[in-house]
């Protein structure tokens, strides 16, 4: 047991894998099959709308956006815990860790709300066609994917140094994957509460201010998309929507599960699933889910991929 605060200086150790060496050789394999596949699939969808000129609208220009913020997620995250997999040395520098727990903040923070805009992107396009270039113009997307990475840059701004300025007493093992929020406020010695609503409130503050929008959103389209007489003019409707409504169930569920759940309700081995399931899962899902469906995306890679082989 440490005594006094010295994690300036001192180090963290990370002891959310199993020491069971088959069992650790698993993990690594499948953290490393994630993490390329997270790579290829999102850096592959970000070249597609790059050399397709169809794909150069609005929604895509949210998706590159989406694409380039599940890469720097995963990346924050998955290749320390690739390295602490294999190795006998568990530990993270008291920097390593501050910098992957404020860019797994702010880069969750600003998923979150352009998740949201993008539902706003597709309420305009579905509800409001005819004022659609009007309205979602170049100028309004970077406006709203700025807003996105400023408001998630400042929420971290304002939670990580707080979080970093506890007193770490009890110990500095922690029982996570990597260096996170909640696992943190275990190990200080100090009362946390304070820290605890003001991370809540600006969950709250992000998460259902995104989650209300969507809903709103949602909302909207449904009704217009049961007005549509044609069956094929719904079922694309439906289409073109039911990609977003599956990466946003899969993300607002586990944030809101780990970040505005009652402190009661705290379990370190949940966290460490729900965790895995956002920080590496999704990022993931992301490209293959949105990529599936959409016969110009599929057809982009057919014909960079022949061409490539030929």
């Amino acid at each position: 047991m440490e005594t006094s605060n010295q994690t300036s200086s001192g180090r963290f150790f990370l002891l959310g894998l199993s020491n069971v060496l088959y069992l650790q050789g698993i993990c690594f394999c499948v953290f490393l099959i994630m993490y390329l596949m997270t790579l290829l699939g999102n850096v592959l969808l970000i070249t597609v709308v790059r050399i397709n000129s169809k794909l150069q609208t609005p929604m895509y220009f949210f998706l590159s956006n989406l694409s380039m913020i599940d890469i720097c997620f995963s990346s924050a995250i998955v290749p320390k815990i690739l390295i602490n997999t294999l190795s006998t040395d568990k530990s993270i520098s008291f920097l390593g860790c501050a910098l992957q727990m404020y860019f797994h903040m702010a880069l969750g923070s600003i998923e979150c709300i352009l998740l949201a805009v993008m539902a706003y992107d597709r309420f305009v396009a579905i509800c409001k066609p005819l004022h659609y270039q009007t309205i979602i113009n170049k100028k309004m997307c970077i406006l709203l994917a700025s807003i996105s990475w400023g408001v998630g840059f400042l929420n971290a701004s304002v939670n990580i140094p707080l979080t970093l300025q506890l007193p770490f007493c009890k110990s500095h093992h922690v029982n996570h994957f990597f260096c996170e929020m909640p696992p943190f406020f275990r190990l200080s010695c100090k009362d946390t509460r304070l820290n605890e609503i003001i991370m809540t409130v600006a969950a709250q503050f992000i998460v259902l201010s995104a989650f209300l929008l969507t809903l709103i959103s949602y909302i909207h389209i449904i009704s217009s998309v049961f007005k549509i007489r044609s069956s094929q003019g719904r079922d694309k409707a439906f289409s073109t929507c039911a990609s977003h409504l599956t990466v946003v169930s899969m993300y607002y569920g586990t944030i809101i599960s780990m970040y505005m759940k009652p402190r009661s309700a705290n379990s370190p081995e949940i966290d460490k699933t729900v965790s895995l399931l956002y920080t590496a899962v999704t990022p993931m899902l992301n490209p293959i889910i949105y990529s599936m469906r959409n016969k110009d995306v599929k057809d982009t890679i057919k014909m960079k991929l022949f061409r490539i082989s030929t």
